[in-house]
């Protein structure tokens, strides 16, 4: 790694892999040298579609290439575990998309192993990067509308989705919590932290996942946060955080916004908008280049993102999933848990 570019290696190669590479090829700092995925065909082809130098048929490969400063790790979230675990163990460091694991054992475990060895490591909440959504924390921060006492996000699709697809499938940690509640309740952590209780409710499907969920989430300050995801009905994806004395409204796709209105009691509405140097609504390019930050400050996490945070939200979402009754292939007992067999809830998968 030097002053001029971040080496990057990309791990899967489905769609939001190919997203962040996008992204990534366009940033003058940045560099991706190199792709795995499970077959060597699908990997060459990304590479070629992105004119990356190098492409493995495997994850051990890329994990041991020494010319990579930091690996993205873009498969389904059921293999997060494995394939961070992979690179932390070989000595680089790594952005892993969200949900950041299965559960927060899981989470706990590459935690851990990041920390025990030195190495960055940091999920991908790219709605922690966003700069209109920093503002708006910075303002309920500073008591813009006095203490806050109540969130509402959702976050849900039309669908419908077919029992085949990843979204219905167990072994690839489907449902619509770990795919899109993961933003309204990683929003109400960033306002409020932890909550103290959970209540939950969801429509399961035949396989076993949510199909859609709602949350109430409580703190001991009496604040409460409304929170709801779906794979059967599209939502109007907004947020809204209302305090003691105004109220701050999210538009459709609150998690990567480009702009949102503050109410204040006695005064007229204030829009704030992303400016020019913001670049696009949706680009992944403000949580590359915090990474690349960190590394060149020799951080070993994020203060945008850090792990405490993300274990926190793991924690939230293991409690929804206990009040619904939703377990992954390898759980027992409660989430995360594993039985006596040595079972790590963890599974071979072809990634996206």
């Amino acid at each position: 790694m030097t002053e001029q570019s971040v080496r990057w290696g990309i791990l899967a190669t489905g769609g939001i892999a190919a997203a962040f590479t996008a992204d990534l090829v366009d940033l003058p700092d940045a560099e991706v040298v190199a792709v795995a995925s499970r077959t060597e065909e699908s990997a060459k082809a990304f590479a070629e579609r992105f004119g990356v130098p190098r492409a493995y048929g495997d994850w051990a490969s890329l994990a041991a290439d020494e010319d990579i400063d930091v690996v993205y790790v873009a498969t389904p979230h059921s293999a997060h575990r494995a394939a961070a675990g992979l690179c932390l163990e070989a000595g680089r460091n790594v952005l892993c998309e969200k949900a950041f694991t299965l559960n927060a054992r899981e989470a706990e475990e590459l935690v851990a192993l990041a920390r025990g060895r030195g190495s960055f490591l940091m999920e991908a909440m790219w709605m922690y990067c966003n700069p209109v959504v920093r503002r708006l924390k910075d303002l309920v921060d500073d008591g813009a509308i006095g203490e806050v006492r109540s969130i509402q996000a959702d976050f849900g699709l039309a669908g419908p989705f077919p029992p085949t697809h990843r979204l219905r499938d167990p072994q690839q940690g489907g449902g619509s919590l770990l795919d899109l509640g993961v933003y309204p309740v990683s929003f109400a952590h960033l306002l409020l932290g932890e909550p103290t209780d959970v209540l939950a409710r969801a429509v399961l499907s035949e396989e076993g996942v949510d199909l859609q969920t709602g949350a109430l989430l409580s703190w001991d300050s009496g604040a409460l946060a409304s929170v709801h995801c779906s794979i059967i009905g599209g939502t109007s994806t907004t947020a809204s955080v209302t305090g003691s004395q105004g109220r701050i409204d999210i538009p459709y796709g609150f998690f990567h916004t480009d702009r949102f209105v503050l109410h204040r009691d006695g005064r007229d509405p204030e829009e704030f908008a992303a400016g020019p140097e913001d670049g696009p609504r949706g680009s992944l390019k403000h949580e590359a280049r915090e990474v690349m930050r960190a590394l060149r400050a020799g951080e070993t996490e994020s203060p945008l993102v850090p792990l405490d945070g993300t274990l926190a939200v793991m924690r939230t979402l293991d409690a929804i999933r206990d009040r619904v009754g939703v377990r992954y292939p390898g759980e027992t007992g409660k989430t995360g848990e594993t039985g006596e067999t040595g079972e790590t809830g963890e599974t071979e998968l072809t990634p996206a």
